[in-house]
């Protein structure tokens, strides 16, 4: 059996492409080989892509004390095809900002409560560049979050 993760983010700058790439890293862990990790950008996915997966990891920058508008547009075109399906999913996310996150991560909270998505890890928000312990921190979000994946393509719901 396998699971699927979905990993919708936004991710416009090199900065933000390497916190992908340690979250993708964490993810993609051989220990987690039975997770088929899906990575799309938030303005390319879709319903179906939401409707298929088994946990969904989200990832945004902070742009004007709120969360990206692509990231935003993902939530918006899906919520009437998916909320009252996918009730429960595992979910998670990471956010940077230039100076602050507060906006945004209220934001997440408020969008993800309005799809009743469940909080499966600890959320990575932060300001600044990368370092030892946040690389650590992403690549642990997205290993957590595709152990969740398979534990929910395995029929085991936690």
């Amino acid at each position: 059996m396998s699971g699927r993760l979905l990993v919708v983010h936004h991710s416009p700058t090199e900065l933000l492409r390497e916190v992908l790439g340690e979250v993708l890293a964490g993810a993609r862990h051989p220990d987690l080989a039975g997770v088929e990790v899906v990575e799309v950008p938030a303005l390319a996915a879709t319903s179906d892509d939401l409707l298929a997966a088994d946990a969904i990891l989200l990832g945004t920058p902070a742009n004007f004390g709120y969360l990206s508008g692509a990231l935003k547009h993902f939530f918006d075109s899906t919520f009437a095809d998916c909320a009252e399906v996918r009730r429960g999913l595992p979910f998670g996310y990471w956010i940077r900002g230039g100076q602050d996150t507060t906006g945004a991560e209220r934001a997440m909270e408020a969008i993800t409560t309005g799809f009743g998505w469940r909080a499966a890890a600890e959320p990575v928000c932060f300001t600044g560049g990368l370092d030892g312990a946040r690389r650590a921190a992403l690549a642990e979000l997205g290993g957590t979050l595709a152990a969740h994946a398979l534990a929910g393509g395995m029929g085991i719901r936690q």
